[in-house]
């Protein structure tokens, strides 16, 4: 791993874009965007490195947040084998940069200095040579914006690290993106599942602002927790970075293996909390429900079986989705989300081979006869499976008009009941059969 530090507005997100190929950091001409660390890899020379974005570095921080964040940048350099230290010609050495040194040196790792917004091809201006200054030999000019320079980092940054001991990918592993509403807990439930603080916790509302990825290993398996900015209406957003952190959020959805999608068990379920399962449901993914603070309801005989069936009303277009009631503050049943996130993931991404589905449908249609109409009856020919992430099935008949809602929920239910697929969404495609000559 590589770190990227820094002082606030120097570049660190938009180089770190630039190294990893995507927009994956929030890049805003405004200090403090970035707050938690935030992973991507950079394949160069046939060889991958993980580059870990940080937030503004402040040697003397005194807010609560930016605490943390500081906390978050010297986990980083201590999970790293070189730092990327970023600094900014056009403002030359500030007083904050020869802070930031001083502490560097005290690591005893590879440091490299990248001196950003060198936009200007060509030789170095006079102006370059002024951050040899700062005690580090390795010195690099760069823009960030520009893309000049990015390769000389890269092969300077590469020759100080031993590739014989290579890890496995984060690709290899399971991905978990944790989703929700603001202050539902997603960050404490990352917390609490690695027993570190990977991620900054605080009461105030649109704290995590990037999707933050975290490799967990344990006796489970591995996976990558991601956590996400929490989800709120459109017409509550009022800043620019909030409007980019729910895009990223959604683009997480897309590229998780599962969502474990936070409740507030004092608020109880809103109505966007039904809007974004209404996003995972579409896209098909594994999905399990937690309500969280179950610890500050008050309970009595039959509280949660209560509690169960409110939340099956309010989410019943997605009936297959599991409930799981913990606590973040005291780690109650918290370990059993991986195994329900495992199990969710293994039914999503299940290939069922065409002969035993059409005995499963055999059956169906002997117990259950298809409808008719007018004297014409549904013929329900054969089903096979043409994809997975969901499970998805193509049932010919021999008329689409004839083939109603009800009988087609009845196969879905069928196809659950006898595979087992009772936790995951799937997709019945209902095609009508060309006659033969």
């Amino acid at each position: 791993m590589v770190a990227i530090v820094g002082r606030t507005n120097v570049g660190k997100s938009t180089l770190f874009n630039k190294l990893i190929g995507r927009k994956k950091s929030i890049t805003l001409d405004a200090p403090g965007v970035t707050r938690d660390r935030i992973f991507g890899e950079c394949e160069w020379n046939t060889q991958t490195v993980s580059f870990i974005d940080t937030g503004g570095f402040e040697p003397n921080a005194s807010k609560n947040i930016s605490n943390r964040i500081q906390q978050q940048i010297k986990i980083a350099i201590a999970e790293s084998e070189v730092v990327v230290f970023v600094v900014d010609l056009k403002t030359g050495v500030t007083v904050e940069d020869l802070k930031i040194a001083g502490l560097l040196v005290k690591i005893n790792k590879p440091v490299v200095v990248a001196v950003n917004k060198c936009d200007s091809l060509g030789a170095p201006v006079p102006e370059f040579y002024e951050f040899y200054n700062l005690g580090f030999g390795t010195v690099v000019e760069i823009s960030s914006a520009h893309g000049h320079g990015i390769g000389n980092l890269l092969d300077v940054v590469f020759s100080f690290i031993d590739f014989e001991s290579n890890l496995n990918t984060i690709d290899d592993m399971l991905r978990i993106a944790v989703i929700g509403r603001p202050n539902a807990g997603k960050s404490s439930l990352i917390n609490c599942l690695t027993a570190e603080e990977r991620v900054i916790v605080s009461e105030i509302a649109g704290t995590t602002r990037d999707a933050v990825d975290t490799v967990l290993e344990n006796e489970q398996g591995q996976f990558v927790l991601i956590d996400t900015a929490g989800i709120r209406k459109k017409s509550k957003v009022e800043e620019d970075i909030e409007y980019f952190s729910v895009i990223r959020a959604f683009k997480t959805v897309d590229s998780a293996d599962v969502c474990l999608m936070l409740i507030d068990a004092v608020e109880g379920p809103a109505e966007q909390d039904t809007k974004i399962a209404g996003y995972v449901h579409e896209k098909g993914k594994a999905i399990v429900i937690v309500v969280n603070k179950w610890d500050l309801i008050e309970k009595e005989t039959g509280t949660m079986s209560s509690y169960r069936r409110n939340l099956q009303e309010v989410f019943a277009f997605m009936s297959y989705a599991p409930f799981c009631f913990i606590s973040t503050k005291t780690g109650q049943r918290v370990e059993k989300l991986l195994e329900e996130a495992k199990l969710a993931y293994a039914q999503n991404s299940r290939r069922l081979t065409t002969g035993t589905l059409n005995v499963m449908l055999a059956e169906a249609v002997t117990r259950v006869q298809p409808p008719s109409d007018k004297g014409k009856r549904l013929k329900v020919g054969y089903i096979t499976q043409t994809g997975v992430n969901p499970p998805t099935f193509v049932v010919f008949v021999n008329k689409l008009d004839l083939f109603h809602f009800s009988y087609k929920r009845y196969i879905e239910n069928q196809i659950r009941e006898v595979f087992g697929l009772n936790s995951t969404p799937l997709r019945l495609i209902a095609r009508e059969r060309k006659h033969e000559k």
